[in-house]
């Protein structure tokens, strides 16, 4: 993981820009970053709402809850949020080396291979490190980085009051987001 030399903040993307454009970045639309198994696309209920608008099927069918369980009380087990489902290694969405729904595509997704990570932009392995770009197309990759940031900041705040304010059914998996408590199994 490559790390910028210097901490930007969210609500700066002409810096942040000016870092990306140094960088340099051009999507090759690989799909590399949709396979393996360490690329887990985290999604938050408006994106998995916006993909099953545009792809069709279920919560049920795009979705599977983030695998990190934490111990509850009363032997519940609970997750923080929702992955897109893979087949295979790769996101259910990639259909050879396309997105299927590109236009409608996750934060993360759209950012990628940029993170903002307590105000340090870094940037993981992607075929497209290095190439050219214009300032106006860095821009662009800034501004989603604040969105995702302010966005994942929010929902972090929203799944903290969730989680003070509901109890979860004793012996059961659970996903606990924004919208509340979704019950596995149990």
């Amino acid at each position: 993981m490559i790390h910028a030399r210097r901490r930007v903040g969210k609500g700066e993307p002409d810096i942040l820009s000016r870092e990306i454009l140094r960088i340099g970045f051009r999507c090759r639309r690989c799909g590399t970053c949709c396979r393996g198994k360490d690329h887990l696309v985290l999604v938050m209920p408006d994106e998995v709402r916006a993909v099953l608008a545009q792809a069709g099927g279920t919560w049920q069918e795009s979705v599977e809850p983030y695998p990190e369980f934490l111990e509850g009380r009363n032997g519940t087990r609970y997750t923080l949020g929702w992955c897109l489902r893979r087949n295979s290694g790769a996101c259910h969405l990639l259909s050879g080396d396309r997105c299927t729904v590109y236009g409608s595509r996750p934060r993360i997704c759209r950012t990628y291979p940029f993170v903002l990570t307590d105000g340090r932009l870094e940037v993981s392995p992607c075929p497209g490190i290095g190439a050219p770009m214009t300032g106006e197309e860095a821009l662009v990759i800034a501004s989603a980085l604040k969105e995702r940031a302010t966005a994942e900041d929010a929902e972090e705040v929203q799944v903290a009051r969730v989680l003070s304010a509901c109890e979860m059914p004793a012996g059961c998996r659970c996903v606990v987001d924004t919208e509340g408590i979704r019950v596995l199994d149990g």
